[in-house]
């Protein structure tokens, strides 16, 4: 029973960030954001350390960290800054500095590698409402600006022509990114985090032939694979988070070739 009970509580979990992150890495895909991703997540590392440092919420921290991140690259990125030159340097160094910080903590036990590569089998019910609950915003947040996102990432001056602020709406996606990447990191770590947003939206381009088709696909996707991961990784004993990125990988792979097959 107790077996069953963790088992069923992982599922939820894979299921409630596959929920999360597939539709939003559709407009990373789009608007070839896989950088900035990759940069908010690896930001969360130094929200994990400050948040234990002052007996903090988790989430709140590695969130906190995730929106100073986003909107440092937004605010950042039309300044004279190349804009994978400015994303390699802040995170790498947000990473660099939020493990350093980690090991700096005194009197605190913590698992390292289960905020480097997550830690899904450990969830608990409170992970799950935080998870369930973040992935629930996003939801509301992309539903609520789908068509003015579709808008600004085909065309901002298209976008300006129709009234809408493409600035506004990168600011939606800032958000809803930073809030998956704080319900994430308990599932597949600070390292994976971007692949989930990237791999199963990659994966169901060729299998979509609209926007809205797409992220319905990728979700769909992205949820076989966190499935798919998580019962290879009962049956292997192998790490839970990388092998659900390996299911994930396995798909595209899969699709990529469906795709040229009907090319």
């Amino acid at each position: 029973m107790i077996l069953d009970d963790f088992l069923v509580r992982a599922a939820l979990a894979g299921l409630g960030v596959a929920v999360a992150a597939a539709p939003l890495g559709s407009f990373v895909v789009w608007r070839r954001m896989a950088y900035f991703g990759d940069a908010t997540a690896h930001a969360a590392m130094l929200g994990v350390a400050i948040a234990l440092a002052f007996s903090m919420s988790v989430f709140a921290g590695a969130l906190a960290m995730s929106l100073i991140m986003a909107t440092t690259v937004s605010t950042l990125s039309g300044r004279g800054f190349a804009m994978d030159t400015l994303l390699g340097v802040l995170a790498h160094s947000a990473l660099a500095f939020g493990l350093v910080a980690v090991s700096l903590l005194s009197g605190v036990r913590i698992d390292l590698m289960a905020y480097l590569f997550g830690d899904i089998l450990a969830v608990s019910r409170s992970d799950l409402a935080v998870i369930w609950g973040g992935a629930a915003l996003v939801l509301g947040l992309l539903t609520w600006r789908w068509q003015a996102l579709l808008t600004s990432t085909l065309s901002p001056d298209l976008a300006y022509s129709a009234g809408i602020d493409p600035r506004r709406e990168q600011l939606v996606l800032t958000l809803a990114l930073a809030v998956v990447v704080a319900v994430a990191i308990k599932v597949v770590g600070v390292l994976l985090i971007a692949a989930m947003l990237i791999v199963p939206a990659a994966a169901a381009r060729p299998l979509a032939t609209t926007p809205e088709r797409m992220a319905v696909t990728a979700t769909l996707l992205a949820a076989a694979a966190a499935l798919g991961g998580l019962y290879l990784s009962f049956r292997l004993d192998t790490p839970t988070g990388p092998t659900i990125v390996c299911v994930a990988a396995l798909i595209f792979a899969a699709t990529a070739l469906v795709g040229g097959v009907r090319r």
